[in-house]
């Protein structure tokens, strides 16, 4: 029986020990005084029971640095914390920047609580926390917030308006965000208004008030106010849409002066290389650098070589042999064609394209574009890579400004790499589109293209970033829209001009003229071919000398199904029968042509695949009556203990 007794009051005592180390927060009370020119200062008392457990060393509060006003617009506030005191003696306090607003830190690190009630008073001044209506001005204020993490036994506030006035109107609403339950006494008397909850408010759950004002008493904000409130709000899209527009005005005014291409010249389809330049000069030309990393130049070589009688080529399964041999070397060759040769080696020696020779495949293709860049570098094509750069240290420049002088909260910080994804997506999908224009294109239509591109990623862009906004607007604020559009647009810009800085010389143009003669006749029709004054007959030699340019150019297939063509008529007569080019062979299956062609095409990716890829590196590890609710309004935020 003793032992039953003694084990009923051990779970009785048990049951209380919870309840007895609960931290809570026994009454909070916020006395609020209105200043004539609408500003705000207020002294919350907060008394907390501290268990040493969340609260250790003093309590936190946060506040919101932005509110809505009557007109729906997300305006800036001032705040200024004027006091911090625990116990009726001064506190030690600091402050910290959080998303959307402040955090005012009460206590020492150094310092811990005695366990039991103690008392903050924290005091600060905060304006532009009066909302402006035709028939009346209101405070609509959050008095707590809704953000505490203890329980609030009772909540209360004290307003008080400048002398002579009288309050018009009370209203409280208490709950979690968005309540609108009225749980709270409310009285006024002049220019006093007093509130007080009628239940406890858990955690996460506030007291909203609203007083309302008549005309006149809170005089309205200078012109001067006007002036700096407006910057404030809107620096974000001061500094974003600034920085954009001076970027953009940069590239534009430097692309007038260096980056617009000449006038095209009058195509004229020809069946003979522009002035002798190589196959694989004319890939670079008509690609203003070279296309596929360089490997379609070298293939397109590689054939040459093979069709002067320099190089043989085995097309295996899996390999690609180039072998040297006994014909000497002309010292008339073409840079890069020398260099090849060179690398190879002497009579005899080859050059396998596989897996196990992929960094040997490698070393010759920098050194084959490397002897081909210093030749021609700026002859042709001048890439205006000053101008770029200069472009880019100006955005960094625009960029740095925006983020060291806009209120961009931390958090938002991760959702630029949505803007920013999208608007390399867009420019990089602009420049693309621009490239395939450009063959066959006017100056103006590839242009426009381009243009026209890029604003509709700019336009995409901004719907991303107004979703983006809504998604995370309960941490950042809708304000910083400007932010998201102006950092992808920045970088969209930099994008496109990337692209359209460079221009061909006049003799680049002129060359470019030549080659688009060339490419019209390697890919005409055969009777539209046949119909051209002068132009020679299909022959193999005709086929092969043209072959290496119709890689150069991506256009090796139809050029080899003209040949097939051609050897399947009654006028390539015996050619057909015994042609057998002993330079190539191959694995394929039918005639030359489909055969070559195949290989052609295929060549460049079959280098490409060889290379090793690069190693990936370690890492260590009107009155608010109509609308109003729990949350609203000015002020607001929360807090807890540390």
């Amino acid at each position: 029986m003793l032992l039953r007794i003694l084990l009923s009051a051990l779970i009785w005592c048990g049951t209380l020990l919870p309840a007895a180390a609960a931290e809570y927060i026994r009454a909070y009370h916020s006395d609020i005084q209105v200043a004539d020119d609408g500003e705000l200062t207020v002294a919350e008392t907060i008394t907390v029971k501290a268990e040493g457990r969340d609260i250790r060393r003093g309590i936190f509060r946060d506040f919101p640095l932005t509110m809505e006003n009557a007109e729906g617009r997300t305006i800036r506030v001032d705040f200024e914390v004027l006091s911090v005191t625990r116990d009726g003696e001064p506190e030690e306090w600091r402050t910290e920047s959080i998303s959307g607003g402040i955090r005012i830190y009460s206590g020492s690190a150094d310092v811990l609580l005695d366990r039991g009630e103690h008392t903050y008073v924290i005091t600060y001044r905060t304006d532009r926390q009066i909302r402006t209506f035709e028939d009346h001005d209101e405070l609509y204020w959050n008095v707590t917030g809704n953000g505490w993490m203890f329980r609030i036994l009772q909540a209360s506030a004290r307003v008080t308006l400048p002398d002579g006035a009288s309050i018009t109107e009370t209203i409280a609403y208490t709950g979690p965000l968005g309540a609108a339950d009225t749980n709270a006494s409310k009285r006024s008397t002049g220019n006093t208004a007093v509130f007080t909850t009628t239940q406890p408010l858990e955690p996460n759950e506030g007291l909203t008030i609203v007083v309302g004002i008549p005309k006149g008493v809170i005089a309205p904000p200078s012109a001067e106010d006007e002036r700096s409130w407006w910057f404030r709000d809107n620096i974000n899209a001061i500094l974003g849409f600034g920085g954009l527009i001076l970027v953009a005005l940069y590239y534009a005014r430097n692309w007038a002066r260096v980056g617009r291409d000449p006038a095209r010249g009058v195509m004229v389809p020809r069946w003979d290389p522009p002035d002798g330049i190589s196959p694989a000069l004319v890939n670079y030309i008509d690609n203003k650098g070279f296309s596929g990393g360089g490997w379609t130049a070298l293939s397109a070589s590689a054939l040459d070589l093979a069709v002067k009688g320099y190089v043989t080529l085995d097309d295996l399964q899996s390999s690609i042999t180039i072998r040297r041999t006994e014909k000497p070397t002309d010292k008339q060759l073409p840079v890069g064609q020398a260099v090849l040769l060179k690398e190879i080696g002497g009579p005899g020696d080859e050059l396998v394209i596989d897996k196990a020779n992929g960094a040997k495949v490698q070393t010759v293709g920098a050194s084959f574009r490397r002897a081909i860049e210093k030749e021609h570098r700026d002859k042709y094509y001048r890439s205006n890579t000053g101008y770029v750069i200069g472009g880019v240290v100006l955005s960094l420049l625009a960029l740095g400004l925006l983020f060291v002088f806009g209120n961009i909260d931390p958090e938002l910080l991760v959702a630029f790499m949505v803007p920013v994804f999208f608007a390399a997506f867009f420019g990089s999908f602009a420049v693309s589109f621009g490239k395939k224009l450009r063959r066959g294109s006017s100056l103006v239509a590839k242009i426009l293209a381009i243009v026209v591109l890029g604003f509709f990623g700019l336009v995409a862009l901004s719907a991303i970033s107004g979703i983006l906004v809504v998604i995370v607007a309960d941490l950042s604020g809708t304000d910083h829209w400007p932010l998201l559009v102006s950092v992808g647009g920045i970088v969209l810009i930099n994008v496109i001009f990337l692209f359209l800085m460079g221009a061909p010389t006049p003799l680049g143009r002129k060359r470019m003229d030549e080659i688009d003669g060339l490419r019209t006749y390697l890919t005409v029709a055969e009777k539209d071919r046949m119909n051209m004054a002068g132009a020679p007959e299909m022959s193999p030699r005709h086929f092969e000398t043209l072959l290496p340019y119709a890689v150069a150019l991506g256009v090796e297939k139809p050029w080899s199904e003209h040949f097939e063509t051609w050897l399947a008529t009654a006028a390539a007569g015996a050619a057909a029968a015994s042609y057998s080019p002993g330079w190539y062979s191959g694995h394929g299956i039918g005639g030359f042509g489909s055969r070559i062609g195949g290989f052609s095409s295929a060549m460049a990716s079959t280098i490409a695949s060889t290379i090793p890829a690069p190693k990936a590196s370690s890492s260590s590890s009107g009155f608010s009556s109509g609308g109003g609710f729990s949350g609203g309004g000015g002020g607001g935020g929360g807090g807890g203990g540390w």
